[in-house]
């Protein structure tokens, strides 16, 4: 065992097998105990021996991956690209899903334990406090999420194409704009709204607060019941992504309204069914799988011991189709240097 554990032991009023096992989430261990051990952990930056081991000097064997889940395309597409380049360097991956909705330190740091560096994408369960802590021990990246102090992060222009995209349907006659999704600080998600609102406000047209439900299928399919049930006061709906995006598309239809007459509907990530829906969904085409490539990419240069960028930001593709009142696909790439 590293040496430092006496010193997180001793910190924490308790034995070295105690610390052991409290930071490999032996489940015989009182969450107090293990509170205190992971915050001694914390406080003195112990790395627990086998990541010790490799920091200094063998090879790399192993980075790790932190998503919040893996249901749906974006999430997939993510560690797919990041699986992909790690092992062009000849390196295995490890995933841990960290929901937000629970406590995952105790987890983070086994994984911690067994790799070489990590990369924190999305908002999970890990705080921006436990990142930056890790990121004193081993080499960390970020994707899609805070970007934190002298910690690389990578980013798909939001802001900027949100901006372009609402302004399209302001163009349109669009007067009664909404944004859904939960705007998490620190997140894409929230980087989309920045654009949606900077677009409303040049146009000065009111900023209705965003509807803030979960981005998936199910509640495209409920929100879509409470918005007609409720008279359609809005005309166009800026979706957070494609998946909550068609779920409306399609309920609308079913309950009668007319997409794009009544109501116009925009997505984000341009998953394969946007295209074959009818209307076809307008929505923003990212790099997903570039952004998990990068990720893995960045970390095998700051193992090797080489400068990585400090921001990375790829650029995204507003695809217009019909559900925005196009009539054709008309690809408009934005690459500024804005998340």
């Amino acid at each position: 065992m590293s040496r430092n554990i006496y010193a997180v032991a001793e910190m924490a009023g308790v034995s070295t097998s105690t610390v052991s096992r409290a930071l490999r989430g032996d489940p015989r261990i009182r969450q107090s105990t293990r509170e205190r051990v992971e915050q001694a952990a914390a406080a003195l930056h112990y790395v627990p021996q086998a990541a010790a081991q490799r920091l200094a000097g063998s090879p790399v064997r192993a980075l790790g991956v932190v998503l919040p889940h893996i249901e749906g395309t974006y999430y997939a597409q993510l560690a797919v690209g990041f699986e992909t380049r790690a092992s062009a360097f000849d390196t295995s991956v490890l995933l841990l899903l960290a929901n937000p909705k629970t406590d995952q330190r105790a987890a983070v740091r086994r994984l911690v334990g067994q790799v070489d560096g990590v990369a924190f994408m999305a908002m999970s369960a890990a705080t921006d406090a436990l990142i930056s802590d890790v990121a004193q021990r081993m080499p960390v990246v970020t994707v899609a999420r805070t970007k934190l102090p002298g910690v690389p992060a990578i980013f798909a222009a939001s802001t900027t194409s949100a901006d372009e995209l609402t302004t399209h349907l302001i163009h349109r006659g669009r007067t009664r704009l909404v944004f859904v999704g939960q705007v998490d600080p620190g997140s894409d998600i929230e980087a989309r709204y920045e654009g949606f609102v900077a677009a409303l406000q040049r146009a000065g047209l009111p900023i209705h607060p965003p509807i803030a439900v979960p981005l998936d299928e199910d509640s495209g399919r409920r929100l879509a019941s409470e918005l007609v049930s409720g008279g359609l006061v809005h005309d166009a709906l800026v979706c957070g992504n494609d998946e909550i995006a068609v779920a409306l598309v399609h309920e609308m239809q079913e309950l009668g309204i007319d997409v794009p007459g009544d109501i116009s509907i925009v997505g984000w990530d341009d998953i394969r069914v946007s295209r074959y829906l009818r209307p076809g969904l307008t929505t923003v085409s990212q790099p997903v799988a570039e952004l998990g490539a990068l990720a893995a990419r960045q970390l095998h240069l700051l193992l090797a011991g080489k400068k990585a960028e400090d921001l990375s930001i790829l650029p995204t593709t507003i695809v217009h189709r019909q559900s925005c009142g196009c009539d054709a696909e008309r690809p408009i790439t934005i690459e500024r240097g804005e998340s």
